[in-house]
């Protein structure tokens, strides 16, 4: 469900209710978990945390004149989403994070490419969603990216 919403506090506001305090959690969750370099904006519709120009001036190979994306957080039609580049990028991070995924919530691991979905909002692993935040620093994910785009 792509947003109009130009802030991310516009884009909870437009949410359902009983949508709003899971996204404001799992912001907060992301805002103190993700290594400094970061940034948060909107882009695709959703809140996005991005590597901004100023670290990254190349951009997004897509659109270059797009900041560097890695993690993006969205209220779906039927689920809340947690976009991560970093699970689809580090198969050893995909790993981690499946293996310490069924420590912290009885919920099946509901999980795209970099896309993990929570249909149940109350099952929801905040621990662990901040502690994946801490795992790729934006130094990392520019090698990662580099990796993995060099050839297109």
């Amino acid at each position: 469900m792509r947003s109009n919403a130009t802030t991310p506090e516009a884009y909870i506001e437009e949410l359902p209710e009983d949508r709003k305090p899971a996204i404001r959690k799992l912001r907060k969750t992301i805002l103190e978990n993700l290594p400094t370099g970061f940034n948060e904006t909107m882009n695709y519709g959703m809140i996005g945390y991005v590597i901004p120009h100023s670290l990254y001036p190349n951009g997004y190979h897509c659109d270059p004149k797009l900041p560097l994306p890695f993690m993006n957080l969205a209220s779906q039609k039927n689920y809340i989403a947690v976009y991560h580049m970093g699970v689809y990028s580090d198969k050893t991070l995909l790993a981690w994070f499946t293996k310490a995924y069924a420590k912290h919530t009885t919920s099946k691991l509901d999980m795209g490419k970099s896309c993990i979905r929570f249909k149940n909002i109350k099952a929801i692993p905040f621990a662990l969603i901040g502690e994946l935040c801490t795992k790729i620093t934006p130094k990392e994910w520019i090698i990662l990216y580099e990796k993995a785009t060099k050839n297109n």
